[in-house]
């Protein structure tokens, strides 16, 4: 293998690559989102710089996805954190959890999603909306929601889901140097809400030393939200170099 065809090359293993090189089109991405209020400090000791916050908002998102082109369907969760990049409004991705190999080595490799293998879970019980979400056979969150009570407006549910999102990318390199430390902007293009609706909901996080979603802890829930889509995500552009910062 010559340097050219190296150079061509997305992923490794060379001979059997760990994701398939396409844009992925997510068909009937279903959503379970909780907004709740957590301490301000927890938030400051997460949510790097430059980014700032004004509220100390967490979303809790279960993500069950129905088809995926490349991936096929699976389920993820995590938190999201609403910030501000100068004047615009977005939100940080803090942690991702998530059951298919191949979207996680993607999400990490190809853009910079922090997604880590979990096992997470959508499903209506007893008129309940269930999600939860399992690091090893250990329970570490269970939010709960009225199933389809109050239909959401459209245009506030693709407003809700389609903010910016920024992400760390972080490259490790040699000599216990990163060669890349970046912080990076997406967005969701190309969505169509296929319904939405609205309920009473509660979310419970429980304490694991390498699943830490509890150290940003519940202390009110703000809003939930049951929004179904088909969407595409966008690449990612880098907006602010750590490295060349210093």
């Amino acid at each position: 293998m010559n340097r050219t065809e190296i150079l061509q090359s997305l992923t490794t293993p060379l001979g059997a690559p760990a994701y398939a090189p396409t844009v992925a089109r997510f068909t009937d991405r279903e959503y379970l989102n909780i907004v709740y209020r957590t301490d301000a400090e927890a938030l400051r000791a997460v949510v790097p710089e430059p980014l700032t916050f004004h509220e100390p908002l967490v979303r809790f998102e279960v993500m069950k996805m129905g088809e995926v082109t490349s991936f096929g369907p699976y389920v993820e969760a995590g938190q999201a954190i609403p910030v501000r990049f100068g004047e615009e409004r977005g939100e940080y991705l803090h942690a991702m959890y998530l059951n298919n190999f191949p979207a996680t080595a993607a999400g990490r490799e190809a853009s910079a999603y922090p997604k880590v293998m979990g096992e997470p879970a959508l499903r209506v019980d007893h008129a309940a909306l269930v999600g939860t979400l399992d690091y090893g056979a250990e329970r570490v969150a269970t939010a709960t929601m009225g199933y389809k009570h109050f239909p959401m407006d459209l245009g506030e549910a693709e407003a809700q889901i389609t903010v910016p999102t920024y992400m760390l990318k972080i490259i490790p390199g040699y000599h216990h140097r990163p060669r890349v430390a970046e912080l990076v902007r997406t967005r969701i293009t190309d969505i169509a809400v296929k319904e939405a609706h609205t309920a009473p909901a509660r979310l419970q996080l429980f304490e694991h030393a390498l699943a830490p979603l509890a150290d940003l802890p519940v202390r009110e829930v703000v809003s939930a939200s049951h929004i179904v889509t088909d969407l595409t995500l966008a690449g990612i552009e880098p907006v602010h170099d750590y490295l060349e910062e210093s």
